[in-house]
């Protein structure tokens, strides 16, 4: 049996050799489990491409895929996978922080019923913010996809292989990992573990531009939900409006004293332009994803594949 190691990195050259390095550790304890490790480089501003090249000498089971440009994290997961061979893939960040020994664990999990298994995280080793916004892709998931509300995705798992040919057959662009599994299966558990620190010491590279743009892949491209929200509100409003119009004309022929108000009309224009505005914007959003899609924009593009037969040239 084959397990793909999947590793998408970011500004990691000082992390990553203790990664690869523990996955070894770790396969070594099963000798009877063959494995191979994809390195994707998303076009990191350091020399993690480099480095990832130079342990291809030393790693013989290291594969490195070179991305051309910056495509994001669920992308270059995507592009690993697509030159994975594996029967099971596993997905782990560049920075230390899953507990690769606990591997077994998840593998274990699997057992006939499972197709997914991924680690829940008790307390998550990150800033308050970005648990605000994990707690919020939560609820919107919940909401948008019928996520179960005790089901977790996270940064460590392990998947069958069929989950990800069906994964690849998905080449639009704003790939969203989370929407795609949940379309393929629900058999999906969690193995509750902790989570470690950042071998590093630095903060994570996932920045606040990345998480709205992930937030946006999840909010525009697996629901019309948002669609139907915005036409619900138009039709709040326009209620609100014909009865406000009915309160008006009642109230003028019960007080015929009673001026007419600017404020309260301009408060009241104001509010419904805000809604009209609101909702061509998601329309807007909508419509511009589908000619992005339309138009054939690549998912990822890969630059070149790396591995040790070619550091053996």
């Amino acid at each position: 049996m084959l397990f793909s190691f999947i590793i998408p990195c970011y500004g990691s050259e000082k992390s990553i050799p203790g990664v690869i390095g523990e996955i070894y550790d770790v396969m070594a304890q099963r000798k009877e489990y063959d494995f191979e490790i994809i390195a994707v480089n998303d076009k990191s501003p350091d020399n993690v491409y480099s480095v990832l090249k130079e342990l291809t000498k030393h790693y013989d089971k290291l594969t490195v895929v070179d991305l051309s440009k910056n495509m994001g994290k669920h992308s270059a997961v995507m592009a690993g996978m697509s030159v994975s061979r594996g029967e099971f893939i596993v997905n782990l960040d560049d920075d230390g922080q899953c507990p690769m020994d606990r591997l077994w664990e998840l593998y274990d999990a699997c057992g006939e019923e499972y197709d997914i298994v991924m680690a829940h995280y008790p307390e998550k080793k990150q800033s308050a913010f970005k648990n605000f916004g994990s707690s919020v892709n939560s609820a919107v998931s919940h909401w948008l996809l019928d996520k179960p509300k005790e089901l977790y995705f996270s940064n460590f798992g392990i998947v069958r292989r069929y989950v990800v040919d069906e994964l690849l057959k998905y080449d639009n662009p704003y790939p969203y990992l989370e929407g795609l599994i949940l379309r393929i299966t629900r058999r999906i558990t969690t193995v509750e573990m902790e989570e470690r620190e950042r071998s590093d010491g630095k903060k994570g590279h996932f920045t606040l531009k990345k998480s709205i743009d992930l937030f946006m892949n999840g909010f525009t491209a697996f629901s019309v939900k948002p669609l139907r929200v915005a036409t619900l509100m138009g039709f709040l409003c326009s209620l609100a409006g014909f009865l406000y119009g009915i309160y008006i004309v009642v109230n003028k022929l019960v007080h015929p004293d009673v001026p007419i108000g600017y404020s309260s009309m301009m408060a009241v224009m104001i509010f419904i332009g805000g809604i009209i505005m609101l909702i061509l914007g998601m329309i807007g959003e909508y419509v511009g994803r589908i000619y992005i899609c339309i138009n054939k924009s690549p998912q990822y593009v890969i630059r070149e594949v790396y591995s040790s037969e070619n550091a053996k040239k």
